[in-house]
């Protein structure tokens, strides 16, 4: 598998073609939506800012939810591909690690402890607490016991973690029926209704996820292999596991502080960059972060569209597009 598996230009191309193809979906999705703008109204709210309500859609609004898509579609695919590798499962995704049901926790019991008065920027401290305290004790839970870390321990210690942390969550907000409102507005998953700043908050730990992935590249090519294979060639597993699974937090729970849990992202897009570049994991990072955010801004996009004057969550767009791609793969898989 690898379209351009064994040709570095064409690689290089097919990476440049994705970068310019994001640019030009990142630009639609500034400009088109419910009301349309041109692109010198956008040059204008900046250059010369008059303060209408046009300018502040294209500021406030327009601008932060596409760079938000961006970012979290390339972090939430970068993740995906990791998870895949130490889980040895071609479905996982984030949300084994009890990632998104973990920050959901955290931010339900916050509002039945605080009340409505939790401030939004309060809520992404809150989601990626959440998010990195239940992935850190999924990998711990996954690395103890004889035989210490398994693929298959870690994907059940996350499974059993997030069915826990998800039926508290749901008790909760049966209690709490207050906190319901805010709860769901993080729960669905989206990109709508933040600001930049809520972005800046969480980008420098994603962008420490994006290093921390890079670097780890060539191991991940060589863990792929199997543990024996791994060890064979002087590779520290223990070591290259704890560094991907925080990776993996600084990935997926900066994600999901800012947007919420959206879904498949993670298994959608590392199969299909693997079509294009095998598993070779220095080109398939980079890749998936492109893909990843090509495909979430597209489906910010489209959500925009499928009940307009109303907007779809993108999270809801995406589990549109990830449920028959998740079939397809394990139809696949099971007939191989």
């Amino acid at each position: 598998m690898g379209l351009f598996k064994h040709n570095r230009l064409l690689k290089l191309l097919g990476l440049a073609a994705g970068v310019l193809l994001l640019l030009a979906f990142m630009l639609a999705s500034v400009l088109y939506g419910l009301q349309h703008f041109g692109v010198d109204e956008v040059w204008q709210a900046y250059a010369d800012p008059d303060g209408s309500n046009e300018q502040i859609i294209i500021t406030n609004t327009r601008v932060p939810r596409t760079f938000i898509g961006a970012v979290v579609g390339a972090s939430l695919a970068m993740a995906g591909a990791m998870m895949q590798v130490l889980t040895r499962n071609p479905l996982a995704s984030p949300s084994v690690f009890g990632i998104n049901a973990g920050a959901v926790l955290f931010l339900v019991i916050s509002l039945w402890i605080f009340g409505s008065g939790l401030l939004l920027g309060s809520m992404i401290w809150i989601s990626f607490a959440g998010a990195s305290v239940t992935a850190l004790f999924v990998f711990l839970l996954g690395s103890r016991g004889k035989g210490g870390f398994e693929p298959v321990k870690l994907t059940l210690a996350g499974a059993s973690v997030a069915a826990f942390a998800s039926s508290v969550t749901s008790g909760i907000v049966l209690v709490n029926k207050q906190s319901l409102d805010q709860a769901l507005f993080w729960m669905v998953g989206s990109v709508a209704d933040r600001e930049m700043e809520h972005l800046t908050v969480v980008l420098p730990y994603v962008a420490a996820g994006w290093a921390l992935s890079m670097l780890l590249s060539g191991s991940l090519n060589v863990v792929a292999l199997g543990d024996t294979v791994a060890k064979g060639l002087g590779q520290r597993l223990a070591l290259i596991r704890l560094l991907s699974a925080i990776a993996i937090v600084l990935l997926a729970g900066g994600s999901v502080a800012v947007a919420g849990p959206i879904a498949f992202i993670g298994v959608i897009v590392p199969h299909l960059s693997r079509y294009f570049v095998g598993n070779d994991h220095r080109w398939l990072l980079p890749y998936c972060a492109v893909m990843g955010a090509l495909l979430l801004v597209g489906a910010d996009i489209a959500s925009r569209f499928i009940i307009m004057p109303k907007e779809v969550p993108v999270g809801v767009a995406t589990a549109l597009l990830g449920v028959p791609f998740l079939i397809y793969v394990a139809r696949r898989r099971t007939h191989a």
